[in-house]
C-alpha cells in the first residue's frame, strides 16, 4: 500500500509536468497533436502492464485470458468512469449540465466507430492475430497524421505553462519537449509497481485475481490520463480534458489491441496469434458496445449529464454483476440503447453515418 501511495503521487506530479508541457506546445503544434501525444505518454502504463501479460503467455497459456481482460477493462473503466467524472468536474465547480466538443473532433469519432465496429469481429477469428496487428495501428497512424494537420483553437494559458510559452520560440520547442520526455519516463517506470502494491494489497484483502487484473490494475495504469483530464476540467477546459480521453480510448483500442499479437510473437519466437477462450470473446464484444454507445452519445459533439449517469451505472453494474450470461445482456442492451437514440434523433444518425467518408476524407486530404 505504501509503494501504490509513493509510485500513484509519482504518476500524479508527472500528468502536471504532461499537462504544461502540452499547453505550452500548442503554440508550436496543432492542439489535436498535444494531446495525442498527452495521450500515447499517459497510456504507457497500461502498455507496460498488458505487454508483460501478452510476453508471458507464449510460455504460459493461462496469462493469454489476463492479457485479454487487462486490456478490454482498460478500456471499458475509461469511458465508464473517466467520462463521467468530467462531467462530475464541470457542473460541480461551473454548474454545467454538458461539455462541447468541437466539430473538428469528429475525425476521432470516426475512428472509434471504425475500431469498435472492427473489434466485432475479433472474436469471430477468437485470436488476435496479424490482421489486427496491421489494421488497427495503420488507422491508428493515419489518425496521428490527421490531427497533426488540424488547426489550434486559442485559450488562456496561465502558471507554469503561460511562463513556458512566452519563452524565445527555440528554448520553448527545448522545454515543451521535456515535458514530454520526462514524465514519460516517470510514468512507465512508475507504472508497474504502482499497479503491483494496489493488486497485492487487494490480494491481501481476498479479492480474486481476474478481478485484480481486469479492473484494479488498470484502475491504476489508467489514472495518468484520468489526472490529466481532471486538471485541465478544473482549469475550465473541459472540452480539452474530455478529448484526451476519447483519444486515449483510441489509442488503446487500435494501437495497443493492435501491437498485442506482435509481442505475443516476438515471445514465441515466430509468427503468432494471441488465443482467445468464449469468455475473452464475450469481453471484447462488450467492450466494443460500449464503445458504440459512448460514440452516440457523443455524436451531436456534446456529452450530457444524462449521458454520463448512464454510461456510470452500466458500467458499475457490470462490476457488480461479473457473471457471463449478465455480460451478454449488457451487450445487447448497449446495441439496442444505441439504436433507439439513432432512431429517435436524426441528428446524430446523419452524423454516425457520415463519419467513414469524414475519415476517409481527411486522411486523403493535402496539407
Amino acid at each position: 500500500m505504501v509503494s501504490a501511495v509513493i509510485y500513484g503521487v509519482a504518476i500524479l506530479g508527472a500528468a502536471f509536468l504532461l499537462n504544461w508541457g502540452a499547453e505550452a506546445a500548442e503554440k508550436d503544434i496543432s492542439a489535436g497533436l498535444a494531446i495525442a501525444f498527452i495521450a500515447i505518454i499517459a497510456v504507457l502504463p497500461e502498455y507496460a502492464v498488458d505487454f508483460s501479460l501478452a510476453w508471458k503467455a507464449a510460455d504460459d497459456p493461462s496469462y493469454a485470458p489476463l492479457a485479454i481482460a487487462n486490456m478490454t477493462g482498460g478500456n471499458r473503466l475509461l469511458i465508464g468512469i473517466g467520462w463521467p467524472l468530467i462531467l462530475l468536474i464541470s457542473w460541480l465547480k461551473f454548474r454545467s449540465s454538458q461539455v462541447a466538443l468541437p466539430t473538428n473532433q469528429k475525425i476521432d469519432l470516426s475512428v472509434l466507430l471504425i475500431a469498435s465496429i472492427y473489434a466485432l469481429t475479433i472474436p469471430l477469428k477468437g485470436q488476435l492475430d496479424i490482421i489486427d496487428a496491421i489494421f488497427l495501428p495503420t488507422i491508428f497512424a493515419l489518425y496521428i497524421l490527421v490531427v497533426s494537420r488540424q488547426t489550434s483553437e486559442e485559450h488562456e494559458i496561465v502558471g507554469p505553462a503561460q511562463v513556458i510559452a512566452e519563452l524565445p520560440t527555440r528554448t520553448r520547442k527545448i522545454c515543451s519537449a521535456l515535458l514530454f520526455i520526462f514524465p514519460a519516463i516517470i510514468i512507465f517506470l512508475a507504472a508497474e509497481p504502482f499497479a503491483h502494491g494496489l493488486i497485492i494489497t487487494g490480494k491481501n484483502a481476498g479479492i480474486d485475481e481476474f478481478f485484480l487484473i481486469q479492473w484494479v490494475a488498470p484502475l491504476a495504469s489508467e489514472s495518468p490520463e484520468i489526472a490529466v483530464a481532471t486538471i485541465l476540467a478544473l482549469r475550465s477546459r473541459a472540452s480539452s480534458a474530455l478529448t484526451v480521453l476519447l483519444s486515449s480510448k483510441i489509442n488503446q483500442w487500435t494501437l495497443l489491441v493492435g501491437t498485442l499479437p506482435i509481442v505475443y510473437s516476438v515471445s514465441a519466437g515466430e509468427l503468432a496469434a494471441l488465443p482467445m477462450d468464449n469468455r475473452q470473446s464475450i469481453e471484447i464484444v462488450l467492450t466494443a458496445a460500449q464503445s458504440l454507445f459512448a460514440l452516440v452519445l457523443l455524436s451531436s459533439f456534446s456529452f450530457s449529464n444524462k449521458g454520463g449517469i448512464a454510461l456510470f451505472i452500466l458500467f458499475i453494474t457490470q462490476i457488480i454483476i461479473p457473471m457471463t450470461s449478465a455480460r451478454i445482456i449488457f451487450s445487447i442492451g448497449y446495441v439496442l440503447l444505441s439504436g433507439v437514440i439513432l432512431f429517435y434523433d436524426g441528428d446524430k444518425r446523419s452524423n454516425i453515418l457520415s463519419m467513414p467518408k469524414q475519415f476517409i476524407n481527411s486522411t486523403l486530404q493535402k496539407e
